[in-house]
């Protein structure tokens, strides 16, 4: 009996999802939180406009670049898993938003330089972590040349134009898909669990990437319900950017970039 009831007990501290709780880490949030971070985000925007439109346009000028450039030598076939591969690195991009968000806070004065200067409390750490995102996305880009090549071969990439119809119309292609997005989704959401508010911690706090990291991962978690709204929320809004030619991410991305920063305030 004994010999079972210590079983229990050893199993129980390493197995059962219900461990990973920890209220240290639980914030109560509701679902219709990340709602009122968008709230924020859009009013942190609207003052002084023109320091958060103009971040919006210079990621607007990098991401149209990146595409004529992938365009222009040949590697189009880069095209998908690059402009998911931006939402990984997004979270690096926006440290400038969140420094303006923070300055708002306290009532400080606010600059484009200062935004583009950013000098997180953390230091060099901020490289760290900027490393391990880009790092993913490589990663993610990689992976998704070779998805492409065990369902269609080792032959030269067609086009866009061709490759997007042998997606949509052959079940080779639909099985692609479903496999490129079933992988894709564990790429961003594991970066979407480790930067989220890791980018924003390194900023405010004197603290090294792997715990910030690790503490981004633990508040995602256990406040599962709001983050997962507000991963909805930020994919939809970036696949309108999308839809709008990336022209939407002059405003979108300002906006989340924001409200990023007050989710991080909400979780601290």
């Amino acid at each position: 009996m004994a010999a079972n009831g210590k079983t229990r007990r050893l199993i129980g501290e390493v197995s059962g999802i219900e461990e990973t709780w920890n209220p240290k880490w639980q914030r109560n949030l509701p679902a219709q939180a990340p709602f009122e971070w968008l709230g924020k985000g859009w009013r942190d925007l609207i003052t002084y406009p023109m320091l958060s439109l103009s971040y919006g346009v210079a990621v607007f000028v990098v991401s149209f670049l990146t595409i004529w450039l992938l365009f222009a030598t040949g590697r189009d076939y880069f095209l998908f898993p690059a402009v998911a591969g931006f939402m990984i690195i997004a979270p690096l991009l926006a440290i400038g938003l969140y420094l303006k968000s923070a300055r708002l806070e306290q009532s400080q004065p606010v600059s484009l330089g200062g935004m583009l200067r950013v000098r997180p409390m953390a230091g060099a750490q901020v490289f760290f972590t900027g490393l391990i995102l880009c790092m993913l996305m490589l990663l993610w880009m990689r992976a998704a040349v070779l998805i492409y090549a065990l369902f269609f071969g080792v032959r030269p990439f067609p086009g866009l134009d061709h490759v997007t119809q042998m997606l949509l119309t052959t079940p080779t292609g639909w099985a692609m898909l479903a496999v490129g997005i079933a992988i894709g989704a564990l790429f961003a959401g594991f970066s979407f669990a480790i930067s989220v508010f890791s980018i924003p911690m390194l900023l405010d706090q004197r603290i090294d990437a792997f715990t910030a990291m690790g503490v981004s991962v633990a508040l995602v978690w256990n406040n599962l319900r709001a983050m997962l709204v507000w991963g909805a929320i930020v994919s939809a809004l970036f696949l309108l950017s999308i839809a709008t030619a990336f022209v939407g991410l002059i405003v979108i991305f300002p906006l989340l970039g924001h409200a990023t920063w007050h989710a991080y305030k909400a979780v601290r």
